[in-house]
């Protein structure tokens, strides 16, 4: 262990990664409750059209911080923690189609009427499900690092890290361990994501705030086959990490060839998580995509 490591703060974060900020203010909680499940978002406000951010499976709202942060100018942007992740309310149902349902129940929370949806990984896939199941309430649609054809193979070591997480008696115990996983990773990165993932408990320690019961696989793979076919009624932007190797370049084009709207951005210096990787690019085109 390196010794104690003080968590970074959300702006001085975003700022080392090249993000302009355009408000520093903390967001405001959210919460709304559908089928017996409350979830929780965060509402970064702003002015323009209502987008609403879903993260990848394993992560939470705060994956969107950094993005949120250089967005807000541009857009009414609001990070939704999916049921079992984050502060949402663990469930036994976590089909794609019940978490589109939640999605657009926070959309009725908040009073829009049609939204604009960002979606990585397992995020992106429960957005498509809104679009096919509500194609009157959203108007565009972004993917991160998603497509018929990922290869889920590519992150087993880093989701059996996340698997085996437990109650810790301090964040720098967790954050010492995934760097063991991905030495090349960046130290302040991984203590924010880290400190975003955990919550105290009682007794002073640390205990992951996700469901830890493993994903349905199969089904959600079978979701990812349907994108293609899901997204034919809508503008579709598709940004690729550079880097990824769950999401290979040859991958990404087959999917965009399909899609009538369609179009492809590759952000070099990033892996899967491209909001956090490279959110500075990121930024660049959710702002050129969602605002026009």
């Amino acid at each position: 262990m390196n010794g104690p490591t003080s968590v970074p703060s959300m702006t001085d974060l975003a700022a080392s990664l090249g993000v302009r900020i355009h408000d520093p203010a903390p967001p405001r909680d959210v919460y709304w409750t559908r089928a017996g499940c409350r979830s929780h978002g965060f509402d970064w406000g702003g002015p323009g059209p209502a987008v609403l951010l879903l993260h990848g499976g394993g992560l939470n709202a705060h994956t969107w911080d950094f993005v949120c942060l250089g967005l807000r100018g541009a857009a009414r942007l609001v990070a939704l923690d999916l049921r079992g992740h984050g502060d949402s309310d663990w469930s036994d149902d976590y089909r794609i189609g019940a978490m589109a349902e939640d999605v657009v129940a926070a959309a009725d929370r908040l009073g829009f009427d049609r939204v604009r949806l960002v979606g990585m990984s397992l995020g992106g896939v429960v957005a498509a499900q809104v679009a096919a199941a509500h194609p009157g309430r959203v108007e565009r649609l972004a993917l991160v690092d998603v497509a018929p054809g990922v290869d889920f193979d590519s992150t087993e070591r880093v989701r059996t890290f996340m698997a085996g997480l437990g109650q810790v008696d301090a964040i720098d115990t967790v954050v010492d361990a995934a760097l063991r996983v991905s030495p090349r990773a960046d130290r302040a990165r991984v203590t924010y994501r880290m400190r975003a993932l955990f919550r105290r408990a009682p007794d002073g320690g640390w205990v992951p705030k996700g469901d830890p019961r493993p994903p349905d696989f199969p089904a959600i793979l079978a979701a990812i086959d349907r994108l293609a076919a899901q997204l034919t009624g809508l503008p579709v932007l598709l940004v690729r990490g550079g880097r990824s190797r769950v999401l290979p370049q040859s991958t990404a084009e087959r999917l965009i060839a399909r899609v009538p709207d369609g179009e492809l951005v590759v952000v070099p210096d990033a892996g899967h998580n491209v909001q956090e990787d490279d959110p500075a690019a990121l930024i660049t085109a959710l702002r050129a995509f969602l605002t026009r």
